[in-house]
């Protein structure tokens, strides 16, 4: 009887450590730090050496081929109350790609956003996260707000406003892009850049087809990285009108 139960002991553990492996895999099967081949970086506007230099420079975001950010991240309901969390961000600039990992008391989610499309790649015990509202909309505004540098380098489908326009009483630039033109699973974006300090501060993503319109700011911007790129040191997310008009704070996001 002893040997029979350790046997089935022995097998349970193998069956157990072959779960964990084949989970372990579903993290490596993206490989997204990867860098830019430097060659083919090709400057054809005014704002993004602006936007590049003020955020660290060229050589600094290079050579960054993984931010690894922890956020205490605070989710706000329609009623007034909301979920307090820590997560955390693995951010790859030239892969365009966001990965966010958080131990819930339903266990851990990890979600990814790549040239893939959106994923869940471990989605707890129920499958369902707190906030009502999407996971891949608040990735995308993450990502695009902490890379906007490496953002703005390419040209095609981005257009620069014929004049500064002022934003929370500051004067911008306005840079949009087209995703429809540039990259079908990019939304259409407006990108600010602040006249004086050169750094997107705010983007503005519409989703036409859906109705779907969000704001994303960034402030207090510090050092992270080994190369000690600068990036938004506290982040907030809003639902916005059609017009750009900010509703309602979604999102807030501290990093530590």
């Amino acid at each position: 009887m002893i040997t029979q139960f350790t046997q089935r002991m022995v097998w349970l553990i193998l069956a157990l450590a072959l779960v964990i492996t084949g989970c372990q895999r579903r993290y490596e099967e993206d490989v997204l730090a990867y860098g830019p081949d430097v060659n083919s970086i090709s400057v054809t506007n005014d704002y993004a050496p602006r936007t590049i230099g003020a955020a660290g420079g060229y050589q600094a975001w290079i050579d960054t081929i993984k931010l690894d950010l922890d956020g205490v991240v605070t989710f706000y309901r329609p009623d007034g109350s909301f979920y307090l969390t820590e997560q955390y961000y693995e951010i790859y600039p030239w892969s365009n790609a966001i990965r966010v990992s958080a131990q819930e008391p339903r266990g851990e989610f990890v979600w990814q956003l790549s040239a893939e499309g959106f994923r869940i790649l471990q989605a707890g015990r129920a499958g369902m996260y707190e906030p009502e509202y999407e996971m891949q909309s608040v990735l995308r505004a993450v990502l695009d707000m902490t890379t906007a540098p490496v953002r703005l380098l390419g040209s095609a489908g981005l257009v620069k406003g014929p004049e500064p326009v002022k934003v929370e009483g500051l004067w911008h630039h306005s840079i949009e892009r087209a995703g429809s033109e540039v990259e079908p699973r990019l939304p259409n974006a407006v990108f600010y850049q602040d006249v004086d300090s050169g750094l997107v501060d705010m983007i503005w993503f519409a989703d036409l087809a859906g109705q779907k319109f969000l704001a994303v700011r960034g402030y207090d911007y510090s050092q992270a990285g080994e190369q000690q790129v600068l990036v938004p040191a506290k982040i907030e997310i809003f639902k916005t009108d059609a017009k750009g008009l900010l509703q309602r704070r979604l999102v807030k996001i501290d990093f530590k």
